[in-house]
């Protein structure tokens, strides 16, 4: 009962927040709340017991691409724009195609329907997992990941290690002439030493 009011409510936010996407006048509002339909989306995930899907699309998705968003939004200082302008010009297509897709989903249902009237009440979800394996894909990743595959993970681990080592010593620069902040003679300056009066010459 509280999975499918979860299930219920978390479905309703991402179709909420995705419609504030492209509602919103604000471009960083908008990127915010693709972020939300992506955490609403994973919790989806998660509830239908796909946990690692659901981590990698928080990671993936919010963590790399909705940030990189955020930033190139922020970055190029796109104006708001007229919400009122726009969505009378795309109006038209929009219902258009709004249309189209309605119609070809009750053509849907109405195909399923007329074959199988009882299509809906026959439905039975069976939770296959918990009766060939009590594991979740999470648990069976780390026992594949940190058993028998453990040399090519830590191989990995010491590939990028040895690349992030090569890039901070390729960007290290060794020069005399380069000028580095001193701590001490900055902190070790007197008010006499730091500032002086220039007086102009009559």
């Amino acid at each position: 009962m509280l999975e499918s009011i979860l299930f219920y409510a978390f479905s309703l936010l991402v179709v909420t927040s995705s419609a504030m996407v492209i509602t919103v006048k604000n471009p960083v509002h908008s990127v915010l709340f693709l972020i939300l339909s992506f955490i609403s989306a994973s919790i989806l995930l998660l509830l239908l017991e796909v946990e690692f899907i659901s981590l990698i699309f928080i990671v993936v998705y919010v963590g790399a691409i909705a940030v990189l968003f955020l930033f190139v939004v922020m970055m190029l200082d796109i104006k708001i724009t007229d919400l009122n302008r726009n969505l009378l010009k795309y109006f038209p297509i929009g219902s258009f195609l709004g249309l189209a897709f309605l119609v070809e989903i009750l053509l849907i249902l109405t195909e399923i329907l007329e074959s199988n009237p009882y299509f809906f009440e026959s439905y039975s979800y069976l939770d296959w997992v918990s009766k060939v394996d009590y594991l979740t894909n999470i648990e069976t990743l780390g026992q594949v990941l940190y058993t028998s595959l453990f040399p090519y993970f830590l191989i990995a681990g010491i590939i990028l290690l040895v690349s992030m080592l090569g890039a901070v010593v390729l960007t290290l620069t060794f020069s005399k002439n380069y000028r580095n902040q001193s701590i001490f003679r900055q902190t070790s300056r007197s008010f006499r030493k730091s500032s002086y009066v220039l007086s102009k010459k009559p």
